[in-house]
């Protein structure tokens, strides 16, 4: 891996930077406050062709790969956008991946030149009340009624619903004791978010609520077979394709937040006069922050090594999740070594890190859990038994 200066990343960044700059940490406190949507900050990058980055040249995107996308999101997140920027502009980057490698032709073009302008808002709807991390056990189906399938069912932590027109829905279309495998008999289908089958209701949490997280019910939902994503019941194995790329991006984001936070925390420290003297001139303030430096640098050189195997289509599955539970923890850190520099400020809402401190805390948890991970590396990496 060359780890000279990429010309081309530099323009990338220079450009995401220069898109982020109108859009500073009050007009991201005001959204998060109002639980507002950033349409405008949306539409700016949609206008740059910085969303249709990884979409196919064919379908109106510009067909580079991971690696720049993943420095896009690192830059939104670390311009104070945090994980509200990059939630809100996350799916439509890389999400449509499986349709643009399984998709029909007439898949590719109904949808893919739609997301890469910005004009289609697409959500991603996998995870169920009853099942949470364990997608085998899902439960909404899908069932084939000639030219469409009739859907019935519930999931939780779609974000965007409210906002997004389509959603990328997996489904179960052959009961699980009917299959080979519990893998087998899952299915992708582009569905009609504004269908009035749907039934969206917003989720109360703690952060990131100028991207809503929504409870979406599915009563009789009726999908045409041409909006089904590849072959019927591999709809799982598509999903796999993306696990990599969606813990690599994940990762960028971690490492911007954090980078969010430090930047604050370190002008503070160099401000704030404490018994006639900066506080970052103490090292019970110093350290805290040079370490938390440290661990992001590192968190982001493993992140930079995963995207850059998966581009190359080197095995990386070790690597994207190292680099998940690295950044997830070094971003957390920043974060928090941030509220502890600001003293009791650090709990004000006008200093900002208590909204990085929020968001941050989200990676430790999505899109899946730091123990998940650890339990991954035990089995796959170490050789350890099977855990769960």
């Amino acid at each position: 891996m060359d780890f000279s200066n990429d010309s081309d990343l530099d323009l990338i960044r220079e450009g995401v930077r220069s898109v982020c700059k109108k859009f500073d940490d009050e007009y991201w406190a005001e959204r998060d406050a109002r639980h507002e949507f950033p349409w405008d900050f949306y539409k700016a990058l949609a206008d740059g062709g910085w969303i249709g980055i990884a979409i196919p040249e064919e379908y109106g995107g510009s067909g580079r790969g991971l690696l720049e996308a993943s420095v896009i999101l690192q830059e939104v997140a670390a311009s104070g956008a945090a994980m509200n920027g990059c939630s809100a502009i996350h799916l439509s980057i890389f999400g449509m991946h499986p349709i643009a490698l399984h998709g029909s032709e007439e898949l590719k073009q109904r949808y893919l030149p739609r997301v890469a302008s910005g004009d289609l808002h697409v959500a991603f709807g996998v995870t169920e009340p009853d099942a949470g991390t364990e997608t085998l056990a899902i439960k909404t189906r899908a069932v084939r009624d000639g030219d469409s399938y009739i859907v019935r069912g519930q999931k939780v932590w779609t974000s965007k619903a409210q906002d997004a027109d389509r959603v990328l829905l997996l489904v179960r279309t052959t009961p699980v004791e009917e299959c080979e495998r519990r893998t087998d008999g899952l299915t992708l289908l582009m569905a009609d978010l504004r269908d009035p089958a749907v039934t969206i209701t917003p989720i109360s949490k703690a952060g990131r609520n100028a991207v809503a997280s929504c409870e979406t019910v599915y009563d009789n939902l009726v999908v045409p077979v041409s909006d089904r994503v590849g072959e019927e019941g591999k709809g799982f194995k598509y999903l796999l394709d993306g696990l990599n790329a969606e813990r690599i991006l994940i990762a960028s984001e971690a490492v911007g937040t954090g980078k969010a936070a430090l930047r604050r925390a370190v002008a503070y420290a160099n401000e704030r006069v404490v018994y006639g003297r900066p506080i970052g001139k103490n090292q019970g303030i110093a350290f805290p922050l040079a370490d938390a430096h440290a661990r992001l640098e590192a968190a982001e050189l493993i992140t930079r090594r995963a995207g850059w195997m998966l581009d190359r289509k080197i095995p990386c599955g070790p690597e994207a999740n190292m680099a998940k539970y690295l950044a997830a923890e070094a971003g957390f850190q920043a974060a928090d070594v941030a509220m502890q520099t600001h003293g009791g400020f650090g709990y004000a809402e006008e200093y900002h890190v208590a909204r990085y401190w929020r968001e941050a805390r989200l990676m430790k948890i999505a899109p899946l859990p730091q123990e998940l991970v650890l339990a991954y590396i035990g089995q796959h990496v170490l050789g350890l038994p099977k855990s769960y």
